[in-house]
């Protein structure tokens, strides 16, 4: 699968492939505060540290050697508790508070180093990768969809049963679907049964 695609499985057991186009919205994939505690995967540091190595920043050079700290994991959860704030709101329209804003200004700095490998000669990511660093770059990303050139892309998914949050990478800026394996899919379906009904 590529890397910032995620198999995800529904209530009813189905698994459906989700690209939520942005490493931040990816990263609330892994769990969050309230309803989402059941989804929880990153028990510990390296439960965080192995769904990284499969997240979208493996798109640019695989993630090998990355290790975080408690203290990490614990901050990159309050990050993620802060995007299940921020998301929904930018998709409606709305502005984050500005304690999330302060809270992602503040979590920037350090991002994963690029460098070139000596022996392949290919982009690869200086190690080892910590959890600041990996902190840092969510905070990039999501302050890129807030307040940089791809503000304005935030989605929910338009099925009244799914509250998946995307960022919208169509050309046409009218992506309404998590998945089209599945709440497109559904759409689709429904909207055929209505036609056939009503001839």
């Amino acid at each position: 699968m590529t890397p910032g695609t995620r198999l995800l499985v529904n209530a009813q057991g189905e698994r459906y492939r989700f690209d939520p186009g942005s490493l931040s919205l990816e990263l609330m994939l892994t769990g969050g505060p309230g309803p989402y505690e059941r989804y929880e995967i990153a028990h510990t540091p390296p439960d965080l540290a192995e769904w990284f190595t499969g997240s979208r920043l493996a798109l640019t050079a695989p993630l090998t050697d990355v290790q975080i700290r408690p203290s990490e994991l614990a901050a990159l959860k309050e990050l993620r508790d802060a995007l299940y704030r921020v998301a929904p709101a930018l998709a409606r329209g709305e502005a984050p508070s500005d304690e999330d804003l302060v809270l992602l200004n503040d979590a920037t700095g350090a991002t994963p180093r690029p460098v070139i490998d000596p022996e392949t000669r290919r982009l690869a990511w200086a190690p080892p990768i910590t959890g600041k660093q990996l902190l840092g770059a969510v905070a990039r990303d999501a302050i890129g969809l807030i307040a940089g050139e791809r503000s304005g892309r935030v989605r929910e998914c338009s099925a009244d049963d799914c509250y998946l949050l995307f960022f919208d990478t169509s050309r046409s800026g009218n992506r309404r679907w998590c998945s089209m394996e599945r709440c497109g899919n559904r759409a689709k379906i429904r909207a055929y049964r209505v036609r056939t009904e009503t001839t």
